[in-house]
């Protein structure tokens, strides 16, 4: 049985733009997609009061929701084989249930102006720290970034003493299906108290991890397919800082989490939490084994 891609719409352009994205995910890996609308609002305030004031009801924008999100996930895939559905669940809760049965799930980003542009909403930030199949969070200018790449290349971020196998070989599957090279970045950084150490003997320090560094990175490319272009960056300095910087020259950010547990349930950890929210790609949040 195929999984399919499975992308959540709200009726706001960017979730219609994520659904064009994830049709062509979907084509690209040859599976069928399924497009999702979840809602509340009847549960709390039925149709009663949409014939009050005159208004379609729910049902009927819901439905033209979807409608117009499989035209556009359609448009220039005539073979791509797509499904709606309405949910009435609330919208969190929902695409994680649908991950369950997803090989993908793909969501947008809903700006309202200033700063919140560039944040996301809570239900985008639930979905990537719950959903137990990947989840690809549509970021910065993604338009045809999947079916035709504009940077040229997969990036995946690789954390010092993490078991990184999973979320390296999903990002080379999605290198592979572009036809693009997949670009591996590490960073790493020096204890404070090396950073007051005589500078005569500073440099040996810094050789020691950064050659840790290229060590994790050779350790978690190892099972990557030997024709395949693969290229090695560590950097010095917060993991946060170079996955951003390396997102503005990249169609998809891959990084893994491992779901912290917090006071309000699963959490994302530091570094996935701070791209998620300011990369200018998509980002790809991927669970570690």
């Amino acid at each position: 049985m195929k999984l399919p891609v499975v992308v959540g719409v709200d009726g706001s352009e960017a979730s219609l733009r994520a659904a064009e994205w994830a049709a062509d995910e979907a084509a690209l890996r040859e599976l069928p997609l399924r497009i999702v609308y979840a809602s509340l609002w009847e549960r709390y305030e039925g149709t009663a009061l949409s014939e009050d004031l005159g208004e379609p009801s729910e049902e009927v924008r819901a439905q033209d929701i979807v409608d117009t999100a499989a035209q556009r996930a359609e448009r220039g895939r005539p073979t791509l084989q797509v499904t709606t559905d309405i949910l009435p669940e609330e919208a969190e809760h929902a695409l994680v249930g649908e991950g369950r049965n997803a090989s993908l799930l793909v969501v947008g980003t809903r700006g309202r102006g200033g700063l919140a542009e560039f944040l996301l909403g809570s239900t985008s930030l639930g979905v990537a720290g719950r959903a137990d199949c990947p989840v690809v969070v549509l970021r910065g200018s993604h338009d045809n970034q999947t079916a035709r790449p504009v940077q040229g290349r997969v990036v995946v971020g690789v954390g010092e003493g993490a078991d990184d196998a999973v979320v390296v070989r999903f990002a080379a599957e999605e290198a592979l299906r572009r036809g693009v090279p997949l670009e591996a970045v590490c960073a790493w950084r020096r204890p404070a108290h090396e950073m007051t150490e005589d500078p005569l003997t500073t440099g040996k320090p810094a050789r020691t991890h950064e050659q840790r560094a290229v060590e994790t990175l050779d350790a978690a490319l190892a099972d990557v397919p030997p024709e395949m272009q693969v290229r090695r960056h560590t950097v010095e300095g917060n993991a946060r800082w170079a996955l951003e910087a390396a997102s503005r020259e990249a169609d998809l950010l891959v990084v893994g989490s491992r779901h912290h547990r917090g006071q309000y349930g699963l959490q994302l950890g530091r570094v996935t939490l701070a791209v998620l929210h300011h990369s200018t790609c998509p980002v790809a949040v991927v669970r570690h084994s």
